[in-house]
């Protein structure tokens, strides 16, 4: 919103619910799914200051744009979900749709236009079923005669079209040069980053691993009677290497005050996770991490992952952060150097587990390889100390199922 006006001075007495100020503030475009129903917004001030990644942020993108771009709506092509036979088909609704945040989140990911998808929930509520039948339904040309859509090309599972945590204009048809206003989450991030390497000096180690065994524990552990349900991946696995490894070697789980002249080593880890959102990557974290167990920890990043992608993280869930990881895999990258988030004494980072020749016993053979790389503050953590944890957390990974059970 937009302050109108103040009905108080700096230095006035004022009387409990007095008004204090006045916003002009716009429509909210698409009303609530349900009565009764409650959504957590975060709109924050585009002058907040957190410390965020690159291409990560604390904050939602331009409200106002993406209202604006809802009302002008999308030129996707048509989709017709089929209804089964002898069944009447559900109507497909004329006024507002009726669904939740994951499942308009789920359609945007898929390119799902909502408008034209018949809802089968609750007095036509639009499930996360409806979308997905909806996604694998042959596209038809709009009755208003619009051209289908083409699929832009995708490198990973962000599409291209996307930066800064908008749509850009298609390359054909649209403006020669796009500009962008630099506020809200690419004002923080700008501003962070340029903190970050302008006052942490920053180095960093990798090696590649052998996680051939992480790869089998995660399969054997899936198909645990006891541990169904339970979202098991490497990237669990890691952050456990990464958490026991500040165990053995606190100094990398600290900040660097200059203000007060001091090393601050912290005996807890709020452990980031960086989480890909259409609005951009944010970094969210677990706290007290280190009093996790493997279940404990697999739940933990779950949840914190579907809040992020939902647009639900809050700020506390933001701030505070230890370490991070950040698993750039799922790119089809091998490895990253990430810049080191400012107030964290360092950030791993791994690529895409895949095979590769690998000698064990003198034999060459196929392994799951992956390659981790650890950014980390300069200024109180030496080569030393970071090359110990990184060949701890490597040393983890090779052999997972030792290391819990030593832990």
């Amino acid at each position: 919103g937009r302050v109108t006006q103040l009905h108080a001075n700096v230095g006035d007495t004022v009387e409990v619910h007095t008004p204090l100020v006045t916003f002009e503030v716009e429509g909210a475009g698409d009303p609530a799914p349900h009565g009764g129903e409650k959504h957590v917004v975060n709109e924050p001030d585009e002058e907040r200051r957190e410390p965020v990644l690159i291409g990560y942020g604390v904050a939602n993108e331009d409200g106002a744009a993406v209202r604006k771009h809802r009302r002008q709506g999308s030129s996707s092509a048509v989709v017709s979900t089929p209804a089964p036979t002898g069944a009447p088909a559900p109507a497909v609704a004329s006024g507002p749709v009726r669904t939740t945040p994951p499942v308009r989140l789920l359609a945007k990911n898929l390119g799902v236009n909502l408008a034209n998808v018949a809802g089968t929930g609750r007095e036509g509520t639009v499930t996360r079923a409806d979308v997905e039948r909806a996604a694998t339904a042959a596209p038809t040309t709009a009755a208003t005669g619009a051209a289908p859509r083409v699929s832009a090309p995708m490198t990973g599972p962000t599409s291209t079209s996307r930066f800064v945590g908008r749509d850009l204009a298609p390359w054909n048809g649209g403006p020669r040069e796009e500009r962008i206003p630099v506020k809200g989450v690419l004002k923080a991030m700008a501003e962070s980053m340029t903190e970050s390497m302008l006052t942490h000096p920053q180095a960093a180690v990798w090696v590649r691993v052998d996680a051939t065994k992480t790869m089998e524990l995660v399969a054997g552990l899936k198909k645990h009677p006891r541990l169904q349900g339970v979202r098991l991946s490497p990237l669990v696995i890691v952050a456990l290497a990464l958490v026991d490894a500040a165990r053995h070697y606190p100094g990398v789980n600290s900040m660097f005050d200059a203000a007060a002249h001091e090393v601050v080593v912290k005996r807890y880890v709020n452990l980031g996770i960086a989480a890909d959102t259409p609005k951009g990557l944010l970094v969210p974290n677990i706290k007290d991490a280190d009093q996790l167990d493997l279940v404990g920890m697999a739940n933990a990043l779950s949840v914190l992952v579907e809040k992020a992608r939902a647009g639900t993280t809050s700020l506390a869930e933001m701030t505070g952060t230890t370490l991070t990881i950040t698993n750039v895999g799922p790119m089809g990258v091998d490895s990253a150097i990430p810049i080191l988030p400012p107030g964290s004494g360092a950030i791993l980072a791994i690529g895409r587990i895949a095979p590769a020749p690998w000698v064990v016993d003198g034999q060459v053979v196929v392994r799951q390889v992956a390659e981790i790389a650890l950014t980390f503050d300069h200024r109180q953590i030496d080569g030393a100390l970071a090359s110990n944890v990184l060949a701890y957390v490597a040393k983890f990974l090779e052999d997972p199922a030792t290391a819990l059970i030593a832990g």
